[in-house]
Parts: structure tokens; C-alpha cells; sequence
């Protein structure tokens, strides 16, 4: 398998993310190790590291790699399970928990794994090719509504309805099987030059619908705490706005110590505040870093030490 990915933010991701050499980290977003061999270079022969992947191919690429290195330990799981890992591996909480949101480089370009539209291809989009829905399962038989609410929501495309009417159209003479079924039925609809990002907003809302990304996300930031003693942080990149608005109201949320005023009007209730924030603004790529690796334009990391 010829690899070829980036990891995004690197050194500025290890210089937070790391603060004992013999402490226990994980890597929610294995991938194909980019990020993860970074960490195994800072740690010492006591500290360890587990990380996990859904997408089978990355983990068993990541699983090779890895073999020899007696202080990592690799799971085909979700990154929400970080909680049940822990118990899995005896370990009552990290020094440091990392996710890595995007897409891989490999996923991108690769044919076969059909995340992009720039090759035709299965319509499927799963990481987790155990999941019984793929995406032309949901273009197939999901009703105009619901295939105009996923690309809106989850894709953030105005045209959503009317791609939507479109596809239902074109479903009614043809099961619609591939990515090139589907890039050509948005591309009759578009003018060139909004084409690319048209299809890849609504390649992106199909792909986090299929791999429940968002829920996913949320449920990995609220276990995360869970096992994150004082002075354990967290660091999060994303890549879109949906992702990071998530992690940002979290962030913000577990900060505070009193319920918001449409919860709480008299500010009566406190709560314990769980973080501090360590990235008052997003930390973004380098120039130098986007000429070299165009995919990391949009990326942002936001990072927090427990309290």
C-alpha cells in the first residue's frame, strides 16, 4: 500500500499535547500513524500510547507499522470508545488525548475507497465497512426531504433541495450506484464554477451522515473527560465548521460554572468547571505548512488542560 499523508499542525499539536515523557496518551485518530509516531518519539521506555481507528485499512496499515513498538497499543474501534479502551487497558485516565477530525490523504486520492468524487467509483463512504448503510443507500431510497436536510445540515449546501429534487429524479430511470452517477447529476445543476464545492459539500454530508461523525464526536469529547486526570489536555483538529463549532461550545461549556441564562435566568445554579481553555483563538497552519500540504488550509486546533 503506497502511503502518502501529511499529518496537519504537527509540531505545534506534540508541543501541547505532550508534557510527560513517561505518561500514557491517546490517539483517537490512528490513521496511518503520522501524528501517533510523533508521540512515540517523545515518550521514553515507560510511556504508552493506545490508539485507535475505525477505518480498517488505515488501522491495518497502522498495525504494521507498529508491530515492533512494545509501548503502543492499536484498537479497530471508534474513537467515542475512549472510555471503554481505558478500562480495556487498566489505565484510570490519560495525560493526553489527541484527534485528528480529517480525512485522510490516502482516503482521498485512493479509487477504492471512494471518499472523493475526482474517481468513479462505489457510492459507499463507510470507514467502518461493518456498518449496514452505505452512501447509495441513503441516495437510493432516503425520501427528497431527507436527502435535502443531510446535504443542508450536514454539508451546509443552500442548493440542497434542489440537488435533492434532482437525484430523485434521476433515481426514478436508474439505480445510482457510483460517485461518477452522482457527480454527474450534480454537475447538470451547477455552473462550473461553484462545481467543486458543491460536490464536495455534499460528498462531505454524505460521508459524515454514513459514519455518524458528529454524534461520534460528541459522545468521544464527553468520555474523554471521564478519563483525563488535572493537568491531562485534550487537542482536537478539525477541518470544517460543523466539527468545530462542536468542539468549541464544548470547550466553552465545561469553562464555565454556571448554567447558561436560557437554563439557569437567575444564575442561581453552579457547576464545577472542568477545563481551561489553552487556545484562545484556533492555532492554524503556516503559510509554509498550506504550500506544502494544500489539505491543511482548513484546519484548526483547539486545545484544553483539565482541571
Amino acid at each position: 500500500m503506497n502511503i502518502h499523508h501529511t499529518p496537519v499542525l504537527f509540531d505545534e499539536c506534540l508541543k501541547i499535547l505532550i508534557t510527560n515523557a513517561n505518561g500514557v496518551y491517546f490517539d483517537g485518530t490512528l490513521g496511518f500513524g503520522g501524528h501517533t509516531q510523533g508521540i512515540l518519539n517523545k515518550l521514553n521506555d515507560e510511556g504508552r500510547l493506545i490508539a485507535t481507528d475505525f477505518d480498517t485499512d488505515a488501522f491495518n496499515f497502522s498495525k504494521k507499522r507498529f508491530e515492533n513498538d512494545k509501548r503502543a497499543n492499536l484498537y479497530n474501534f471508534n474513537f467515542s470508545l475512549v472510555d471503554v479502551i481505558a478500562k480495556i487497558e487498566s489505565i484510570d485516565f490519560y495525560d493526553g488525548i489527541l484527534a485528528d477530525l480529517g480525512v485522510s490523504s490516502f482516503q482521498l486520492d485512493n479509487a477504492e475507497s471512494g471518499f472523493s468524487y475526482r474517481s468513479d467509483t462505489k457510492l459507499d463512504l463507510r470507514m467502518d465497512k461493518s456498518k449496514s448503510t452505505t452512501a447509495a443507500d441513503i441516495v437510493n431510497t432516503y425520501s427528497e426531504e431527507e436527502l435535502a436536510n443531510i446535504i443542508y445540515n450536514y454539508g451546509e449546501e443552500r442548493n440542497s433541495r434542489k440537488i435533492s429534487r434532482k437525484i430523485i429524479d434521476k433515481r426514478k430511470s436508474e439505480i445510482i450506484k457510483s460517485t461518477g452517477q452522482l457527480t454527474e447529476i450534480i454537475s447538470e445543476i451547477v455552473p462550473p464554477n461553484y462545481r467543486i464545492k458543491t460536490l464536495s459539500r455534499v460528498f462531505q454530508a454524505l460521508r459524515i451522515f454514513v459514519n455518524d461523525e458528529l454524534e461520534n464526536l460528541k459522545s468521544f469529547l464527553n468520555y474523554s473527560l471521564d478519563v483525563m486526570k488535572q493537568g491531562s489536555r485534550i487537542v482536537i483538529i478539525s477541518y470544517h465548521s460543523l466539527e468545530d463549532r462542536i468542539v468549541k461550545e464544548f470547550f466553552r461549556d465545561q469553562t464555565v460554572e454556571y448554567l447558561s441564562p436560557k437554563l439557569d435566568p437567575a444564575g442561581l445554579i453552579k457547576k464545577e468547571a472542568k477545563l481551561k481553555i489553552l487556545t484562545k483563538k484556533p492555532m492554524l497552519p503556516s503559510l509554509d505548512e498550506i504550500q506544502n500540504n494544500y489539505r491543511a488550509r482548513s484546519a484548526k486546533l483547539r486545545a484544553a488542560v483539565r482541571i
